[in-house]
């Protein structure tokens, strides 16, 4: 499988998930209701490293090496769910992000630019 961004797919990735879920029988466990919970559950320990922190310190827990690897943690914990939900439950997830995207556009129009002066 690869391993990056550029040259791994969506379906590799759930493919990944479910292989690894069906190998440890899980399947029982996960109805749209328990992964839903996992999400918000993985992406609230992601927002936990957050916590009490100030502005002027995320710089450094940005680039922090123990803290970066938290937030990967969290983040694959969170990705994990949402690729389950979409394997077991049949969305295709490229799908729903261009139709969302759709959605945004026509909600949050770019603003015009500034007219151009004229001399």
């Amino acid at each position: 499988m690869a391993e990056n961004d550029n040259s791994t797919t969506l379906d590799e990735l759930k493919t990944m998930v479910r292989t690894f879920c069906e190998e440890r029988g899980w399947d029982p466990y996960h109805s749209p209701k328990d992964l839903a919970i996992g999400l918000v559950t993985e992406a609230s320990e992601l927002l936990e490293i957050f916590r009490f922190v100030r502005e002027r310190e995320l710089g450094d827990l940005m680039h922090g090496e123990e803290s970066r690897q938290k937030m990967a943690d969290e983040l694959a914990d969170s990705l994990y769910f949402v690729l389950r939900f979409a394997q077991l439950y049949k969305f295709d997830l490229s799908k729903c992000m261009r139709e969302k995207m759709e959605k945004n556009r026509a909600k949050y129009p770019t603003k015009d630019p500034a007219p151009h002066a004229t001399s």
